[in-house]
């Protein structure tokens, strides 16, 4: 029997460390590791010729410093105290979560016309 299989990436899970700034300790997120997780998603998916099913954020559109990074908003360690609004796990701002939409939207763009077998 064949199975179908979709493939999720969920790059901000697992990202998590602590970082200390003179106003307390914060657990964070880098930016730049869930970029780069998301990017080698897409290039795993276009070197074998399969197709990325899907993408997990953790993520709000309000305007929080939870995860540092970004090429638009720039969050450093020492921002996390401003705005640090989570009760459990830090999400992506609505900056951050834009950026990445971006991101995904060029790589899907870039897959049209590539010869991929069509989706059934």
């Amino acid at each position: 029997e064949r199975k179908k299989v979709l493939w999720v990436s969920d790059p901000v899970h697992g990202n998590t460390r602590t970082a200390e700034n003179g106003h307390g300790t914060y657990k964070t997120r880098d930016f730049a590791a869930i970029r780069a997780e998301l990017e080698a998603f897409f290039d795993i998916h276009d070197e074998m010729r399969t197709h990325p099913g899907g993408v997990h954020l953790e993520m709000t559109g309000e305007h929080v410093t939870e995860c540092v990074g970004g090429s638009v908003s720039g969050i450093k360690e020492e921002n996390l105290h401003q705005r640090y609004r989570t009760h459990c796990d830090p999400r992506l701002n609505g900056v951050q979560s834009l950026e990445l939409a971006f991101l995904i939207a060029e790589r899907m763009r870039a897959r049209t016309g590539s010869g991929l077998p069509p989706l059934e």
